[in-house]
């Protein structure tokens, strides 16, 4: 079962292992804590977007309320993963909150997609291992890269392009899936008049605001549109 759990895993540890380590670097060279608190924030929080963006605002002098809205908005989809997968983790007993803790997109993945059989306990045991070993990689990342940005001396400017590169591919991901670049410019949109209009230490809460209000707008006509149609085909 461990031997099976590692192999599913096999990619993913090579994905973690380099990512963990860019918000390790970026952690111990751009903020004043201990090395030990990034593998701490990988056990606690388990979020690698949202570490790295976290790093990168408090290296800004972003406020508490504006770091935790970006969190908040950058991990909501993860509500949606437990939710989706309550039934598949059904009499997982003490695991379950566990599994539900550790979803994160490429374990969400992995345990949406692999062949499963017919008897859940064991399928649970599997789901148990694959998400501890997918954590244990991510912690892994975070501590060698926090040793090494504590104990060597170099320049880790550009580092921290690792978060912006890792939001365009999911942006690009985002856009092949829904088919609909609206979204994306509207975000667009809603950055820059942020930064035009609004203070530097809030536009990434303006620019949230903003965008979450206008795909509101642009839902609720969308949907009345469809029941117009619906009810001028009736």
């Amino acid at each position: 079962m461990n031997h099976k759990a590692f192999k599913l895993t096999l990619p993913i540890l090579f994905g973690y292992i380099p990512l963990g380590m860019a918000f390790g670097v970026l952690f111990a060279t751009q903020l004043d804590y201990a090395w030990w608190v990034a593998p701490l924030m990988g056990l606690v929080i388990y979020a690698g977007a949202g570490q790295i963006l976290a790093v990168s605002l408090l290296a800004a002098n972003a406020g508490l309320l504006e770091v935790a809205i970006a969190m908040l908005v950058l991990n909501a989809r993860h509500l949606f993963y437990g939710l989706s997968l309550l039934g598949q983790f059904r009499g997982a007993g003490w695991r379950k909150a566990y599994l539900i803790f550790g979803l994160t997109d490429e374990t969400y993945s992995l345990l949406t997609s692999r062949p499963r059989s017919d008897n859940r306990s064991q399928e649970q045991h599997l789901d148990f291992r694959i998400t501890v070993l997918n954590q244990l990689y991510w912690i892994a990342g975070c501590t060698l890269g926090a040793v090494l940005g504590e104990a060597v001396a170099f320049n880790s400017t550009g580092i921290e392009f690792a978060l912006v590169a890792l939001f365009i591919v999911l942006t690009i991901e985002q856009l092949k899936a829904l088919g609909d670049s609206f979204p994306v410019w509207a975000g667009a949109a809603a950055a820059g008049l942020a930064i035009m209009l609004v203070p530097a230490t809030h536009q990434l809460v303006a620019g949230i605001v903003i965008v979450t209000t206008v795909l509101l707008i642009h839902y609720r006509k969308h949907r009345s549109n469809v029941l117009a149609g619906d009810v001028s085909r009736g």
